[in-house]
């Protein structure tokens, strides 16, 4: 057998409704269960109350009575307030009625012996037909004790005026309840309308703006509440959305321009290889292996920052050296003018993915020998806040002091960089710098003595593989 669902969902005749029907709707229902909850409270208070006030009555007559039959002062007919709804019998022990008030039976008592035997002094209810009332009566049965033995005096009120307050009341409760909630219920269909009136606002807003690089925002309401906040948190999604789409479309902009300049030129040397072959380069193959070349580390930069873009922030899990990193790439560096000196402290170590932190390394190193002049430097410590910290200097042009911070914008070459046959497709310092904070830590350009100098700063591991405390 299946699991039955923890929650069931709506059923679909509700689903359908608007939130404003739905809210005015279960509010009624609130309010309606809450009347009807006070009016049986109402009703059945005002009901106790007016029997305990019958009961009071019944008692005093039935005391009073019973005073003057024990004072052997007893006249016939009783005397009692309001004939008619009082009547009171006074029965001897073998249940024959010595005397009785105006309008009560003379002969045959209220009670019968059996009822009178388990009757104490404690008030309850009578079929009133017995003296032909339509309603109950509320009898009392109180002991008196004369010269002539005990006597027992009943006393009976009948609660038709009872019954009458409590049907007046009812009938004003049927009438009033359901005009009240009605009422209720267009006042909460207003209140609701009026307060939901900014949440259309905001849709209207929201199905006007379209995918156009127009940049639009949605209309706040003037009320600083829940739904003001819920607007401003759309904008800045819209903001955030907007320079999103922006740096998409400059940097698919940039990619087709980086990418038609090498396949213009293959296309332009296989144009004069086909209609001209006798004037085709010699060195035509080397020159479209060259193309192709860098053609090809472009589709690759391009994949990568791809690839960091849909996972920002995330890097696999993994201690790594970062000198013996470092000393890898630096080895399989082709020889040439410059020369690179390795200064590795072997206890440098980090968390995160080992290719791409080699991909760092690589990207930082390919950028320092294009420019040196004749040396590199690349050095790998630990600093004593708890980094481990990665630097490659050159003693090339460097880096001007405006633009440290523009060299790590994608598809940026400096002016000494321009040249495409020594200059990159300026992503590699962009790939850096996002795998860097992918890690963790920070890749920035600072100044150095001459040349330019490169810094990566990532979160050191300790020995025990916890991170270096700062």
């Amino acid at each position: 057998m299946t699991e039955e669902p923890a929650k069931r969902a709506a059923p679909g005749w509700w689903r359908r409704l608007s939130l404003r029907a739905r809210l005015t709707t279960l509010a009624s229902l609130v309010v309606a269960a809450g009347l009807l909850a006070g009016s049986l409270l109402l009703v059945g208070s005002l009901e106790r109350s007016l029997i305990a006030a019958v009961d009071t009555t019944a008692r005093q007559r039935a005391q009073d009575v019973a005073a003057l039959a024990a004072s052997d002062r007893l006249p016939d007919p009783i005397p009692v307030a309001g004939a008619g709804t009082v009547l009171v019998q006074v029965v001897d022990s073998r249940n024959r009625v010595v005397a009785a008030s105006v309008g009560s039976d003379r002969a045959v008592p209220l009670l019968s012996r059996a009822e009178l035997a388990a009757a104490d002094r404690t008030p309850r209810f009578l079929d009133g037909g017995r003296i032909g009332e339509r309603e109950p009566l509320r009898v009392i049965a109180w002991p008196a004790r004369t010269g002539s033995g005990t006597q027992t005096v009943i006393a009976a009120v009948s609660v038709t005026s009872v019954a009458d307050s409590v049907r007046v009341i009812e009938v004003g409760l049927l009438i009033g309840g359901p005009l009240l909630l009605a009422l209720f219920a267009a006042i909460a269909w207003v209140t609701v309308g009026w307060t939901l009136r900014p949440v259309a606002t905001l849709r209207r807003g929201a199905a006007e703006i379209t995918g156009t690089g127009e940049a639009r925002r949605l209309p706040l309401p003037a009320a600083d509440d829940e739904i003001h906040r819920l607007g401003v948190t759309l904008n800045s999604m819209l903001d955030r959305l907007d320079q999103a789409a922006t740096r998409q479309r400059g940097f698919v902009a940039d990619a087709a321009h980086e990418l038609r300049s090498p396949l213009a030129s293959m296309r332009a040397q296989l144009e004069v290889a086909v209609l001209h072959p006798d004037q085709a380069s010699p060195g035509l193959a080397a020159d479209l292996l060259a193309d192709t070349l860098r053609l090809g580390r472009m589709v690759e930069d391009l994949l990568a920052l791809a690839r960091l873009d849909e996972r920002p922030g995330q890097a696999e899990s993994g201690e790594v050296e970062l000198g013996e990193v470092a000393r890898e790439v630096a080895e399989r560096l082709p020889a040439g003018a410059a020369e690179v000196r390795l200064d590795l402290d072997g206890g440098a170590r980090v968390r995160g993915d080992r290719v791409a932190l080699g991909r760092v390394v690589q990207n930082l190193l390919d950028n320092a020998v294009r420019y040196a002049s004749t040396r590199v430097d690349v050095s790998v410590a630990s600093s004593a806040d708890g980094l481990a910290v990665l630097a490659v200097a050159d003693d090339g042009p460097g880096i001007p002091e405006p633009d440290r911070e523009r060299v790590f914008e994608r598809f940026t070459r400096l002016d000494d960089a321009r040249s495409r046959d020594r200059g990159g497709a300026g992503l590699g310092l962009a790939i850096a710098r996002e795998i860097v904070r992918a890690h963790g830590g920070e890749l920035t350009a600072e100044q150095a003595a001459s040349g330019a100098l490169l810094v990566a700063r990532l979160p050191a591991e300790t020995p025990a593989g916890g991170r270096a405390a700062g």
